[in-house]
């Protein structure tokens, strides 16, 4: 059957004392609602639908560069959780399947407890609570059980001692058949002291129309909410635990697992080895054998089998390492391909370039790939060798089995197993770096008018 995702985002977040909306606040270097829509995702969802409310136009962008058919529906009025569902009814009109409700600001929802959730529907349940046992229940919500029937969900405020002592909780996450979602939202009221229409009430609706309520329930730190900066503080602890410990389970070896910190999608194969203070941000795979050395900070770049990164180096996005290269102390590689057994060994910025295989770059190598107005890219072939202190002025190529002396600023290209020579000559262009910056601010103008 057809599934639909519904994530709740609209909520302001006062408590995080913030001019970003709660939901673009970042774990694990994604922002928060990211990590709902990724354990919805693998439920492979006919339809996502984000309600968006505080600062709405952010939140769409940040949406729609995950994913570009997500729809974003807008929550103008916060009225309580049950009108920011219904903010998707008409997106989802005439759609035949089970919605989901899932929380932008609830980060640790795992697939498998949608899993369960989805499994109950298809038992007969005509709507589906997510529920946790708690330690310490608070002023949780209490569901209310016969059996496996859920019989009602009851507010702190409005529960009996009785009721008080139960530690069944509710999370808020809902599974039902989506028309009889929107059906039953129109049965809610707003009767209440904050006059709200809250979604948890559909059970007492649902109940009222013969329809039969069930819970599912999760452990505790999967309905971990996050509404101040402590609690995304302790979220992030949550998550490098959890990273942690998949790591090890993966064959991974941490040599201090406590300094090492990953984002949401780093992947690391087995027999990988990270030393000391590594921080990998998004999109990061480490190959089957690699070694992060100690205080290495990675993103957006791929390491391949063998290979070896530090310590001290800075991989940026676009970063690519083939087996058995390597890549030193003070080095940074951005957007640049370095080919099997090729080194670059230290103190070194290669940057929109190609290193080919077993070439060696010396130590305090630049590639000048920035003119101040556009980049430019600098090829260097197989097994080349690159002085010390060379700048290489791009665009230029330096041919196989080639060289460059130390200190050699390369403004021309060399041939295959060619040397270059030499020192530029400085000269003095009155206008010109005016000229470059009027064609820099024009090129930045020209974008804003897209």
């Amino acid at each position: 059957m057809a599934t639909a995702l519904i994530i709740l985002a609209a909520g302001q977040g006062k408590r995080m004392n913030s001019d970003l909306p709660k939901v673009l606040h970042e774990l694990g270097g994604a922002p928060l609602f990211a990590h709902a829509l990724s354990a919805g995702s693998a439920l492979a969802p006919d339809r996502i639908v984000l309600v968006a409310g505080n600062g709405a136009e952010a939140v769409s962008a940040a949406a729609t560069m995950l994913d570009d058919e997500i729809e974003v529906v807008l929550q103008e009025d916060r009225l309580g959780t049950g009108h920011a569902v219904d903010q998707a009814r008409a997106a989802l009109a005439g759609f035949d399947g089970d919605a989901i409700v899932l929380y932008g600001d609830t980060p640790f929802i795992t697939p498998e407890t949608l899993e369960a959730m989805i499994a109950a529907r298809r038992g007969g349940a005509d709507v589906v609570i997510l529920g946790f046992e708690a330690a310490d229940p608070k002023r949780y919500g209490r569901l209310v059980m016969d059996g496996q029937e859920l019989r009602r969900i009851v507010e702190y405020n409005d529960a009996s001692d009785e009721e008080r002592a139960i530690t069944l909780c509710n999370s808020g996450v809902v599974a039902a058949d989506c028309a009889t979602l929107f059906d039953l939202i129109s049965g809610l009221s707003n009767e209440n002291a904050a006059g709200e229409y809250y979604l948890t009430d559909i059970v007492e609706v649902a109940r009222e129309k013969g329809l039969r309520a069930e819970a599912v329930t999760c452990p505790e730190a999967e309905t971990l909410g996050i509404n101040s900066r402590e609690e995304l503080a302790a979220a992030e602890a949550q998550l490098q635990a959890i990273k942690r410990a998949e790591a090890f389970e993966n064959g991974v070896t941490l040599v201090a697992p406590d300094t090492v910190f990953f984002a949401h999608d780093t992947f690391i194969g087995r027999d990988a080895v990270i030393e000391p203070n590594v921080v990998f941000g998004p999109d990061v795979t480490i190959e089957s054998g690699a070694r992060i050395k100690a205080f290495s900070h990675l993103e957006g770049c791929h390491v391949s089998a063998g290979a070896v990164v530090g310590p001290f180096a800075r991989l940026r996005p676009g970063a690519e390492l083939a087996e058995k290269a390597k890549v030193g102390n003070f080095v940074e590689i951005k957007n640049a391909q370095i080919a099997e057994s090729a080194k670059v060994n230290h103190l070194s910025y290669i940057g929109d370039a190609t290193v080919g295989e077993a070439a060696n770059i010396g130590a305090g190598t630049i590639t000048c790939n920035y003119d101040g107005v556009f980049k430019h890219r600098t090829e260097i072939g197989p097994r080349a060798f690159i002085g010390s202190d060379t700048m290489l002025v791009a665009p230029v190529r330096v041919g196989a089995d080639a060289m460059t002396a130390t200190g050699t600023v390369v403004t021309r290209d060399i041939e295959d197993g060619a040397m270059g020579v030499g020192r530029a000559r400085m000269e003095v262009k009155p206008g010109f770096a005016v000229k470059l910056f009027e064609k820099l601010r024009a090129r930045k103008a020209a974008k804003k008018g897209h």
